[in-house]
């Protein structure tokens, strides 16, 4: 059977191929985009253009005030820690719930076994799979408004992702070895560990990517592990 054909619109196109670049770091933290230049770039009209940075603006990827020129958005230490409690918010209770009925969800498994299976040993390469993992546990509580609430705080995750990976502050290996226990607590029903240890797993990132930035550092920096041998 053949696969399905997606149609994309141009301005889906223009913001997808800015995502990536952002992502990769060619549009840097404080880049501006006129829409002049994406208009030019693109070679397409200035309303598309527009429409293309708007959408990007809407996922937190871009800044733009009134009358002002849209620009890569530079988080600093407290924005990533504000990131990074939302995210905790929603990911604790749906592990609670999750747990309640001992649901592992298949796509967050398969994704984690994608990061255990990485080989080309680039740090970027952990994002999507990473990504992926927590956004499966997300959908598998099967809450339309919840899954939209957290995809909204996709792109700028995505961005500390980024920012961690490059500046290799989490090894990998702790990364997979922590979801998997993650995914062991849910099949045993025990939501409050599972919440736990997420909090550690996430805090863990956050306070490195904080002190990286030239913020202070919690404890939760150097949180240690047992989950990998010494």
């Amino acid at each position: 059977m053949a696969g399905r054909i997606t149609a994309v619109s141009i301005v889906d196109a223009i913001a997808a191929d800015l995502r990536a670049r952002i992502f990769s770091g060619d549009l840097g933290s404080g880049h501006t985009l006129t829409e002049t230049d994406v208009a030019s770039t693109y070679e397409v009209a200035r309303p598309t253009a527009k429409a293309s940075i708007e959408k990007l603006v809407a996922e937190g990827l871009l800044d733009r005030g009134t009358h002002k020129t849209a620009r890569v958005v530079e988080l600093g230490p407290d924005s990533v820690r504000d990131i990074y409690l939302a995210r905790a918010y929603l990911e604790s209770e749906v592990l609670r719930r999750l747990a309640r009925t001992k649901d592992v969800p298949e796509g967050a498994v398969q994704a984690n076994r994608d990061i255990a299976a990485l080989q080309t040993g680039a740090p970027l390469d952990v994002i999507e799979p990473d990504m992926r993992f927590h956004t499966s546990l997300i959908d598998a509580v099967g809450n339309e408004r919840i899954s939209r609430m957290y995809r909204s705080l996709v792109g700028e995750v995505k961005l500390c992702m980024v920012r961690i990976q490059s500046l290799h502050l989490l090894d990998t290996a702790l990364i997979q070895a922590e979801h998997q226990r993650i995914l062991e607590l849910i099949e045993a029903g025990q939501g409050d560990a599972a919440a736990e240890l997420l909090d550690e797993h996430l805090g863990r990132a956050r306070e490195r990517l904080v002190s990286a930035m030239g913020g202070t550092a919690g404890p939760e920096a150097d949180l240690p592990s047992d989950l990998l041998p010494e």
